[in-house]
């Protein structure tokens, strides 16, 4: 909330006029150029903040596009990934039913040749 500037009304020159005397004039004058100078500043203020945000935004945005083209570099190598493991879950399975096969022609040997020698001894 911005304060009303304070000026030096007639009336309170006058009175400090009479309660100060000659000095009066230079408080009153001292008074008015810290006034000026309060506002002066203010605006050098109001200068430097509007042109802190712009730097701001701009850097802002400018991480605003690096993000985006993070996400995009993101989403290719997700997609990458996937590919790579759906490779890798063939070769699995192609493994897998290698491994049932074998297992497979195992046993039927194994009970093969306990037959002919069950038929043998007997």
């Amino acid at each position: 909330m911005e304060r009303p500037p304070v000026a030096i009304t007639p009336r309170l020159s006058r009175r400090l006029n009479q309660v100060l005397g000659e000095e009066a004039e230079d408080l009153v004058t001292w008074m008015d150029r810290i006034d000026t100078q309060r506002a002066e500043w203010r605006e050098a203020m109001r200068a430097d903040f509007a042109e802190s945000r712009q730097h701001t935004d701009a850097a802002i945005a400018g991480l605003r596009q690096e993000m985006a083209g993070l996400r995009q570099e993101m989403l290719v190598g997700f997609a990458t990934l996937r590919q790579e493991m759906a490779l890798m879950e063939a070769r699995f399975e192609r493994r897998f039913s290698d491994l049932i096969k074998w297992s497979f022609v195992f046993w039927v040997g194994a009970v093969a040749a306990i037959a002919m020698l069950a038929g043998a001894l007997s």
